[in-house]
């Protein structure tokens, strides 16, 4: 899933797990997956020009995709840590929560967020977007939504929930359907999109593709989900050998099954001062897929 669901449905007001990420930079820049190039192709096709703002950029990781497409990218991030990780990587950054973050006048051709905008108010989120995207601009944020095989599903939420009765997430989401699972948190963004009156009509993108993990490469991406970032070390490893066991039982390997979903609309409105040119400059050409 994007992120497991917080009591109340409102994970951008938990805002120390949004800010607990930074802990361990290093592996989260490591094993956390990147993005479909067939999504960075649709966006930057569907994009009018090259400058690019990363709202929630972590340690870069979608950022240096799109600037791998020709993209001029600036990143906001709240993390410091993370930010200076993502600056070892060559990409600009400014240290802000993206509703408090000041774009001094500055204009984007595109505001793509990869795996943090349920961190972010979803209104004021799409509201600072709006003003900060020239007019023909694309709002493209988008997640790696995570399909558990069956039989992983079931034993990592009965861990979880053993180990940590008392946390905010709801462990038994792992065991839906994550794709059913991630409609509120993908509708709730459609919605924040709408109200704000400067976009078009919000689509939906999906990309589907696997990657297989070894046990070991499981458990190392495992403490920087959002759910384990700040659990004490006994905790921690206690999850971890519980779910190794599982994965184990299972040959030591396992393919998982990921949807890469995005919620993307255009700025509306007329042509502005900053989006004046003697023609579309583009990133590099992609194909746009059909709205999923």
């Amino acid at each position: 899933m994007p992120t497991l669901p917080i009591s109340g449905n409102e994970p951008h007001r938990h805002r120390q797990v949004a800010e607990s990420f930074g802990s361990d930079a290093e592996r989260y820049d490591r094993t956390r997956p990147s993005y479909p190039d067939a999504l960075v192709e649709a966006v930057v096709a569907a994009t009018p020009g090259p400058d690019l703002l990363d709202v929630g950029t972590g340690t870069g990781i979608a950022a240096r995709q799109f600037r791998a497409a020709g993209c001029r990218v600036l990143g906001v991030e709240v993390d410091a840590r993370m930010a200076e990780r993502a600056r070892q990587h060559g990409i600009e950054v400014e240290v802000a929560a993206f509703e408090a973050w000041d774009p001094a006048g500055r204009a984007y051709d595109a505001v793509v967020s990869g795996q943090a905008w349920h961190w972010i108010d979803p209104v004021a989120g799409a509201v600072k977007a709006a003003g900060a995207l020239r007019p023909g601009g694309r709002l493209a944020v988008f997640w790696n939504v995570i399909q558990f095989p069956p039989g992983l599903a079931e034993a990592v939420a009965e861990v979880c929930q053993r180990v940590m009765p008392d946390a905010p997430f709801d462990f038994r989401a792992m065991t839906k359907g994550a794709l059913d699972a991630s409609q509120a948190l993908l509708g709730k963004t459609a919605d924040g999109i709408r109200g704000t009156g400067g976009f078009g009509a919000p689509e939906q993108w999906r990309f589907d593709w696997e990657r297989t993990y070894s046990r070991d490469a499981w458990l190392d991406q495992m403490p920087t989900q959002g759910a384990f970032t700040r659990l004490p070390p006994d905790k921690l490893a206690e999850v971890l050998d519980g779910v190794g066991t599982t994965i184990d039982a299972m040959g030591g390997s396992f393919t998982m099954p990921y949807a890469t979903v995005a919620v993307t609309a255009a700025r509306t409105g007329a042509q502005g001062r900053h989006s004046a040119r003697s023609g579309p400059v583009r990133c590099r050409p992609g194909r746009r897929p059909a709205p999923g």
